[in-house]
């Protein structure tokens, strides 16, 4: 009897092993599938949120990707027509809304077709997105000599050393590895994370906003983390900066799992007791030890109730129309900490709707309900 209970242990599948039910079962109006149907589908009929009024914005772009991918994991075909429809309007009567190719905030609009391209293989989305990747390298005639410099160094002449760019720039490069197979994209978004966490990331595993603003912001934070996330999820093992890249994303999760509130969530200055809870930034940082959790970077008794604790405090800020709410507006590095906490909050943001699906896909992988 005693040996056959311990053969029925030994061979349980992994994740009951390490805790991963915690990440799939949930309450009722918890569930991811749920959760992220409402906000999903809100994106449908969603205006569109520009950059400096004129083009598609990072926001919309990674809400729109986000969105694609609930419907892929969940087969909403209807859901996912509705995405191609809107992007074939984009390229068409609505071709002056595609970013230009010049700044680190819009190039990585490109990160969007190309996830298209890699669903339904059809190459107008490579065309349209892969100059977007392949620009971020190449220095343009009118470059600063500081961009200059950083290109003669290897990295992106976009590279300015705000941490919200180890998304931006991450996920624009994974996606183009994704699409084409050549290993220069990820070599590319590897060398860049490195020189990153190099400069940017301290002792207590959190990161500046920039080198010049000592301030530990929710969501420039977040960027972070996903960014790593991104990059750890493509990354071979045996590639040359993944050591450097796991070891600044452990550092900093660790440090998250000290600073989460009660409620689940993280606040705008994370180390900050006295600062309002801000739901993008805890998003990206649940979206991060989910994947952490079921990739196996984190040990599962550790980190899943953090992870499942963070899911459940951020599913109170969605109404039942799918909108998040308490979500930071758009934010410039400032050396001013006060500047943080005054920070306007906004509810169905795109800031705060694009995370909260990484979260809920995360959730859905593996068959997750």
């Amino acid at each position: 009897m005693i040996k056959n209970v311990f053969l029925f242990l030994l061979f349980l599948p992994f994740k009951f092993c390490f805790g991963q039910t915690e990440l799939t079962n949930f309450p009722a109006g918890a569930g991811p599938k749920e959760v992220g149907y409402r906000i999903a589908h809100r994106f449908v009929a969603g205006k569109h949120m520009l950059h400096a009024g004129k083009w598609i914005s990072y926001p919309e772009t990674f809400y729109w990707t986000g969105a694609i991918n609930y419907a892929d994991l969940t087969d909403d075909q209807q859901l996912m027509q509705a995405m191609k429809d809107r992007f074939s309007k984009l390229t068409s009567v609505e071709q002056n809304l595609l970013p230009i190719k010049n700044h680190v905030d819009l190039n990585m609009f490109g990160s969007l077709p190309l996830r298209l391209y890699q669903l339904t293989k059809d190459k107008s989305y490579l065309d349209l997105g892969l100059p977007y990747a392949d620009t971020q390298w190449e220095v343009p005639q009118n470059a600063s000599q500081a961009e200059k410099d950083w290109a003669q160094k290897g990295y992106s002449w976009q590279t300015r050393l705000w941490i919200d760019d180890m998304y931006m720039i991450t996920i624009l490069q994974t996606q183009a590895f994704g699409a084409t197979a050549d290993p220069k994209y990820l070599d590319r978004a590897a060398k860049e994370m490195v020189l990153y966490l190099d400069d940017l990331q301290r002792s207590n595993g959190l990161f500046y906003h920039a080198p010049d603003v000592p301030f530990y912001w929710g969501r420039g934070n977040g960027w972070m983390a996903a960014g790593m996330t991104e990059l750890l999820r493509m990354l071979p093992r045996d590639h040359r900066d993944r050591p450097r890249i796991l070891k600044g994303y452990l550092k900093m999760m660790k440090s998250l799992k000290k600073y989460q509130s009660k409620s689940g969530l993280w606040n705008q200055l994370i180390d900050q007791p006295d600062c309002w809870e801000e739901t993008s930034g805890s998003a990206m940082f649940a979206y991060a030890m989910i994947s952490g959790v079921k990739q196996g970077w984190l040990n599962s008794k550790q980190y899943s109730p953090v992870a499942r604790n963070a899911w459940l405090g951020l599913t109170k800020y969605v109404d039942d129309k799918g909108a998040v709410s308490n979500v930071c507006v758009g934010t410039n590095k400032k050396n001013d900490k006060q500047y943080y906490y005054d920070r306007p909050r906004h509810t169905g943001d795109y800031h705060g709707q694009a995370p909260y699906l990484w979260c809920v896909n995360a959730l859905l992988e593996d068959g997750g309900k």
